[in-house]
């Protein structure tokens, strides 16, 4: 009995340590310590053996249980290991190859048109200023000759804040500004760029869009300089 319970385990650890995949160890296991398998009928045949050597061959019999469970659950770490590594070998990115570089982004349309306007007339000697989007009553009408009854201060046409204040229409309102804060008989030569808003929205209209509005006083100004200067 002893012998062949030696024999038992070798040839067990001897199949264990040659299976390739986890579906072959447990394979392995049903044939060895599966219900049917050697150590099963070795176990039901104990009462055949002679009651003092018992003791020995039961304990004899644990030991090979015991190694054949650990060379099992050893031979498992070491598959699932090893096919983890394999894995990791085939995702690996090759950080040797060259890079792609990310798509940037790009301003707008009408960003790269507006700056080029202001370059063009800057060029030219033009300032270019800006005023508040939100503007009163005052800059945005009256101060242009559009007075109380004009059609364009109309609620369906303009976007009104209070009853005093409003999103502008147009950016007139910052050439008044302008001339209202030069000294008396200084030259002016201005653009005035930026959104503007009207309450009008279809196939050819947004509720913004944008202006650019230049504005020139001085002594001896024609329309010949008006030509000259688009």
């Amino acid at each position: 009995m002893k012998e062949m319970l030696l024999e038992l385990r070798e040839k067990a650890l001897a199949d264990l340590e040659a299976a390739a995949s986890s579906q072959e160890l447990q394979d392995l296991k049903v044939k060895y310590l599966g219900r049917k398998g050697p150590m099963t009928e070795i176990l039901r045949g104990m009462g055949k053996v002679p009651a003092e050597e018992r003791p020995k061959i039961g304990e004899i019999v644990n030991q090979v249980k015991q190694t054949l469970e650990q060379c099992l659950k050893d031979r498992t770490e070491i598959l699932r290991a090893e096919a983890l590594k394999a894995k990791i070998a085939n995702d690996k990115v090759d950080i040797t190859l060259p890079g792609r570089k990310p798509a940037g982004g790009h301003l707008h349309p009408i960003t790269l048109t507006n700056r080029e306007i202001k370059k063009i007339f800057m060029h030219m000697g033009f300032d270019v200023i800006e005023g508040p989007e939100i503007d009163n009553d005052y800059f945005n009408f009256e101060a242009l000759n559009l007075p109380k009854d004009h059609p364009a201060r109309d609620m369906q046409d303009t976007f009104y804040i209070t009853d005093n204040f409003l999103l502008r229409t147009q950016t007139s309102g910052v050439q008044a500004r302008t001339m209202q804060s030069k000294e008396p008989n200084k030259p002016i030569r201005m653009i005035s760029p930026g959104a503007v808003y009207r309450n009008d929205y279809d196939a050819t209209h947004s509720p913004m869009f944008h202006q650019v509005e230049g504005l020139v006083v001085d002594k001896n100004i024609s329309l010949a300089d008006l030509k000259g200067t688009l």
